[in-house]
């Protein structure tokens, strides 16, 4: 069955999408969703979708991700057999390097065919099914906090009982503010965590970060910029609160190394940074091999990319803090599937359809692309 089909064409596009308020973090401001969006063709009329989701100050350019994946990795696979996925990928890393989300989105719409081939979902290609539902957390960034602690107040009525604040992108005793007003209204009711996005220096980081142990966070998120791995490691040591790293740990052998230094209690798992759902595996193996957790982080993403991370989630074996694949549902003004990213009463379900489970609304996708670029 799998050498019958072969892939022969493939569509990159950058699209634009609108969301509904301005997000700031500790490296900057996000006002619109910028992605690049891969649609892979079979000679047999099947279609597999992807996406690539970076931030500049992240990880790279839309821009620079569609021209990867139009110049190099789609050209490069016409004529392959689409079953073959982890000798394309391992082909894509010695090609190009970097790159990480468009390789990502190559893996995504090449499992995708498969999954739609054999008629099963992503994650029973990943090993099976250990959970079906994951809880939600979403993330408070907004600088105009009334505006916050209402939206927490609607979204604590759908469900989601999971917050994290985006922190350091005013003074200090703005978070402050923002924990105890929560704390105050919600009480215990709410999961709350906190993630600074490299925003501190060392040296002012850690009596900042003592003062938010009386909160009873789950865990701080990646309080200095990623290579300062020194630092990280003895915020581990000596806080009480859970450190998480996120941008010092993008693949296995950043995760091998900062499980050897211990820099983290947690790994935030995001198959953008990962290069694809397989090396996020990779990942938490190493995290948990250490006895590291884990937990489902994004980037700024639509349904598709949600949905490729959900199989993610659905895969792994220890999954406890949840994931915040909140976008399509709650930020984007219009999401680009044909039916809502499930999302309900605090939980994301799990696609169980084939592929990926999900559909691409073509009107819509049309509708927020800024440039088409064709690959035969």
């Amino acid at each position: 069955m799998a050498q019958s089909h072969k892939i022969h064409s493939g569509r990159v596009r950058i699209v634009e999408l609108p969301v509904t308020e301005v997000h700031s973090h500790g490296s900057g401001d996000v006002g619109s969703i910028k992605t690049v969006i891969v649609e892979l063709t079979t000679d047999t009329g099947i279609t597999g979708w992807g996406e690539a989701s970076p931030w500049p100050v992240f990880t790279g350019t839309a821009e620079g991700n569609a021209n990867a994946l139009s110049r190099y990795f789609i050209p490069a696979i016409i004529g392959a057999n689409p079953f073959d996925v982890e000798v394309l990928l391992e082909q894509a890393e010695k090609n190009v390097v970097h790159y990480p989300e468009a390789k990502a989105a190559l893996e995504t719409a090449l499992l995708d065919i498969m999954g739609r081939v054999l008629g099963i979902p992503i994650h029973e290609l990943l090993g099976g099914c250990h959970r079906d539902q994951v809880r939600l957390s979403f993330s408070l960034a907004n600088p105009d906090f009334e505006e916050d602690i209402a939206k927490a107040e609607r979204l604590h009525g759908d469900g989601v009982k999971i917050f994290k604040l985006k922190t350091g992108f005013k003074d200090h005793a703005f978070d402050l503010m923002r924990l105890q007003r929560l704390r105050d209204k919600f009480q215990d009711r709410l999961d709350l965590r906190i993630d600074f996005n490299q925003g501190m220096t060392a040296h002012e980081a850690l009596p900042r970060l003592r003062d938010f142990e009386s909160f009873r966070l789950s865990f701080i998120e990646q309080p200095v910029p990623r290579d300062n791995l020194e630092a990280m490691a003895h915020f581990t040591d000596v806080l009480t609160t859970p450190i998480m790293a996120d941008e010092s740990v993008f693949n296995p052998r950043e995760a091998f190394i900062g499980a050897q230094m211990r820099i983290a209690d947690i790994f935030s798992l995001k198959i953008m940074k990962s290069g694809g759902l397989r090396r996020a595996l990779n990942v938490a193996a190493i995290a948990r091999s250490a006895g590291i957790g884990v937990y489902g982080g994004c980037m700024f993403e639509t349904g598709i990319a949600h949905a490729a991370g959900a199989h993610l989630m659905a895969a792994l074996p220890e999954l406890n803090l949840g994931c915040e694949f909140y976008m399509a549902t709650y930020y984007l003004t219009e999401d680009i599937l044909t039916e809502p990213f499930p999302v309900r009463n605090g939980y994301v379900h799990v696609p169980s359809g084939p592929g990926l489970g999900v559909d691409v609304d073509l009107a819509r996708l049309e509708k927020h692309t800024a440039q088409t670029l064709q690959v035969h």
